[in-house]
This record gives C-alpha cells, sequence and structure tokens, in this order.
C-alpha cells in the first residue's frame, strides 16, 4: 500500500468532502478513461494494419503460385513483392530489403512487420513460404506503404486524451454539484442544530436515506440532552431547596450560641446543630442515592432470594432497637428476584424505616407469592396516607405534612428511591390502606426463580 508523504497527509485531510470526494472521482476516471484511450488508439492501429494485411497475404500467395509454377524470381519482383531465401538473403537480384533477423523469424511464421526505413515512409510487410521448383523454400514478401498511417495513429491518440481529460473535468465537477446538492440537507441539519432551542427537535427528511436516520440519531441525542438538562435542573432546585432548611437552622443556632455564650446555652445549640448536620448529611446521602439510581447504570442483575432479604432487614431494624418490632410473615421459604443485593436491600431498608417513622404498636412486612411475581407488603398501624397523597408519595421530596415538620425524620427520599429501584427491575409499586387503618406501601417484583412452597410465619419479636 502507497503511503503518502505526512505534509501531503495532512494536507489532504484538512480539504472538505466535497474537495476529495470531486479529486478522487476526477482522478480515478481520469486514470480509467486514459487507459481506454490507449487501449482505443491501439485497436484503431490494429484494425488498419488487419485490412492492409489482408491485401498483402492476397498478393503474396498470387505470387507463390507463379513461383512455384517455375517462374523466374527476378521477373516477380518489384517495389512491393521480394523473394528471398529462409534465412532473409534475396534471391531476385534487389537489395536486401531493411528487415531481418527476428521479423524474418515473424515473416515465416505468417505475421506482418513494419520496415522502418526512414521517417518519411514506413512499409508494412507480409511473408508466404513456398517451395520453388527444385523444391528448396522461398519466402515471398507482399508489402505496401503505410501512407498516413501515423498520422491516424496521433489523431486518434491526440484526440482520445483530449477526449479523456475533457470527459474526467466533466465528471468531476459533476461530483462537485452532486456532493454540493447532497451536502445541502447536512448543512440544514447544522445550521438547525446552531439554532435549535431546548424542547425543538431537527427536521427529519422524508426520504429514507443516511441523512434521515443522521437527523433522528441527533435527534434522540437531543432528547437526551434536554432530558438531562431536566433532570440536572430539577436536581438542582430541589438540592437547593431541601438544604436550605437545615443550613438556615445551623447558621441560626451558631449565631445564637455566639449571641449568648452561656455554657447551657451553648450546649443546647450544639445539640441543635449536631441534629440538623445529621439532617443535612441524611439529606445529602439521599440526594446522591437517588441520583444514581436515575441516571446511573444498573448493577449487573443476580438472584436474590426476597425472603432471606426482608428477614434481613427486619433483624436490622429490630437490632437498632426500633419500636414496635418488625414482624415477618411469608408463605414461602424462597422467592428469587431478579436484582442486585444491594438494590434490594436499600428497597426494603427505605419501606421498613418508613413504616417505623409513623407507626404506633405494628410493623408487619409480607410477601405474597403469585404465577410470575412476589407481592411485598409493608403494613403500619399509623395514620395512613389520605388517598389525594398516595399517587404523589413516590415524588421525590413529597410530604404528606405541609409544614414539613422535622419531627417526622423524612425528607421526602425514601419512597421515591423505593419507587425507582422497583420500576427499573421491571416491578411496579403503589400506595394504599392497611387492615389496620395505617399505610400499606406494595411493591410487586417479578420472579426469577422457582417457589419453594413452605407455609411459615416469622414474628421477628422472637
Amino acid at each position: 500500500m502507497i503511503r503518502l508523504p505526512r505534509p501531503l497527509r495532512s494536507w489532504w485531510s484538512r480539504r472538505t468532502i466535497q474537495f476529495r470526494t470531486s479529486a478522487v472521482a476526477t482522478v480515478v476516471a481520469l486514470c480509467a478513461l486514459g487507459a481506454i484511450a490507449h487501449a482505443s488508439t491501439g485497436f484503431v492501429g490494429w484494425l488498419l494494419l488487419d485490412s492492409v494485411d489482408t491485401d498483402l497475404q492476397r498478393r503474396a500467395t498470387a505470387a507463390t503460385s507463379q513461383l512455384a509454377s517455375g517462374a523466374d524470381p527476378a521477373a516477380l519482383v518489384g517495389p512491393d513483392l521480394r523473394v528471398l531465401d529462409v534465412a532473409g538473403t534475396p534471391v531476385d537480384g534487389l537489395p536486401a530489403p531493411a528487415v531481418g533477423g527476428r521479423e524474418i523469424d515473424d515473416l515465416k511464421a505468417g505475421e506482418g512487420v513494419i520496415e522502418h526505413r526512414d521517417h518519411a515512409e514506413w512499409r508494412r510487410w507480409v511473408g508466404v513460404v513456398v517451395p520453388d521448383p527444385r523444391g528448396e523454400p522461398r519466402l515471398v514478401l507482399a508489402g505496401t506503404p503505410l501512407v498516413g498511417y501515423r498520422d491516424t495513429l496521433s489523431t486518434a491518440g491526440r484526440f482520445l486524451v483530449s477526449g479523456s481529460i475533457l470527459s474526467a473535468a466533466a465528471i468531476g465537477l459533476a461530483t462537485w454539484i452532486v456532493v454540493r446538492r447532497s451536502l445541502r440537507p447536512v448543512e440544514r441539519l447544522r445550521v438547525a442544530a446552531g439554532t435549535l432551542p431546548e424542547g425543538e427537535r431537527l427536521p427529519v427528511p422524508e426520504a429514507d436515506d443516511e441523512l434521515r436516520a443522521l437527523a433522528e440519531a441527533l435527534n434522540s441525542m437531543l432528547a437526551r440532552r434536554d432530558a438531562d438538562t431536566e433532570w440536572l435542573r430539577r436536581f438542582t432546585g430541589d438540592a437547593a431547596h431541601e438544604l436550605r432548611n437545615p443550613v438556615s437552622a445551623i447558621r441560626v443556632q451558631a449565631e445564637v450560641a455566639v449571641v449568648h455564650p452561656d455554657p447551657e446555652q451553648a450546649q443546647e445549640a450544639l445539640q441543635e446543630i449536631a441534629d440538623e448536620t445529621k439532617r443535612l448529611s441524611d439529606l445529602v446521602d439521599g440526594l446522591l442515592a437517588l441520583a444514581r439510581a436515575e441516571r446511573g447504570s444498573q448493577p449487573p442483575p443476580r438472584p436474590v432470594d426476597l425472603v432471606a432479604a426482608v428477614r434481613a432487614a427486619a433483624d436490622r431494624a429490630n437490632m437498632r432497637g426500633a419500636r414496635p418490632r418488625v414482624q415477618v410473615e411469608t408463605s414461602a421459604a424462597a422467592l428469587v428476584v431478579s436484582a442486585s443485593p444491594a438494590e434490594v436491600a436499600t428497597v426494603l431498608d427505605n419501606l421498613v424505616s418508613n413504616a417505623l417513622r409513623y407507626a404506633r404498636a405494628l410493623v408487619r412486612v409480607s410477601l405474597l407469592p403469585a404465577a410470575d411475581s412476589v407481592r411485598l407488603l409493608v403494613d403500619d398501624d399509623g395514620p395512613g396516607i389520605p388517598a389525594e397523597h398516595r399517587a404523589q408519595v413516590f415524588d421525590r421530596f413529597h410530604r404528606v405534612e405541609a409544614d414539613r415538620a422535622r419531627s417526622t425524620g423524612g425528607s421526602g427520599l425514601g419512597l421515591a428511591l423505593v419507587a425507582e429501584a422497583v420500576r427499573r427491575r421491571g416491578g411496579t409499586v403503589r400506595a394504599g390502606e392497611s387492615p389496620e387503618g395505617g399505610a400499606r406501601i406494595e411493591a410487586r417484583w417479578p420472579l426469577s426463580g422457582p417457589l419453594l412452597p413452605a407455609v411459615r410465619r416469622d414474628d421477628a419479636r422472637r
């Protein structure tokens, strides 16, 4: 493979697609047409010589008939007819023609040769071998001047070369125009993309071609960009709005401690600051977890035993001294779902924590297997969720309490994180009313493994 010098490659790579395409088309066309012109010139010369050879062959054959019948070679010869021996020596008494050596061999083989005696005139010879009356082989040559042969070939060559150059130039110009017109939709897409407002999309060409595919791909990219922009705007707004309260509270308590340096009041202010700092830390952790869940890549799914995960979550809550104690009810020994252990643990911890926050005396986690899914029910006997709020409790920062009181300890992110994790694995979540009058959060997960029946009631208080 031929490699161009580095400066030439650098220059070539900076040219436009229109220029490079037209230049390549012109060079390829020029090479192809040049080869055709060369072959055509040779073909024209072959046609001219073939017509001459046919006439010379006829004349040489007539002379050989006379020589074979005993005619004197000297009586047959002339400017256009000669008699030689097979070695090329004249036997007709005239000077030797300007052919010899390899050309004599070609004549004996029946091929024609051209005598280049001078630049003024070329002569074509055709030979026939025939025995004379004494049985000695003789080479009879018939020739004729090639009048206008060189001029004809020269004229045909110039005409074909000129035509090739003009045709290649025309092909290059046509390629330039076609590529320019073909790239107009791309230019329109570029201009439109540069001035496109948020939420708008590029026009899609009607033709089902590469440009349509490009426009659709760009529109898909723009949709992702708008979604990312909207997500970032919402995340920034939510973070600014939610972080303002704990930061303001910390600032107020710090100012009180500075203005009133009483040790008792300072201790109380430091406790308030510690509580607000804990709230602020939990809020930031929740925001980061939700951001990763919404925009991050999913971990690879693995078989997770939901029964074991629920019991582990209940044990974690009870070991922290949760009141009331968390009960677990299930009718199967194992329920396998396709997720990641971390996702399942996050979902269960948030659901249990949410129930414990509002429960009076009961928090129950139930697993109910179905044909192709499993229902995870988390019930409590707290105040419940009003019907008008049940569709919004899975939205970020949604709280039923209008005053956003800190006493509940919630940031409004736990259920949003639960909903995002379950939906990404093909499940659903909804809020309802528990049989005890409190809230019920139901998550339905697709099953990925067989049911292992073993009816069992597990009370974590034991």
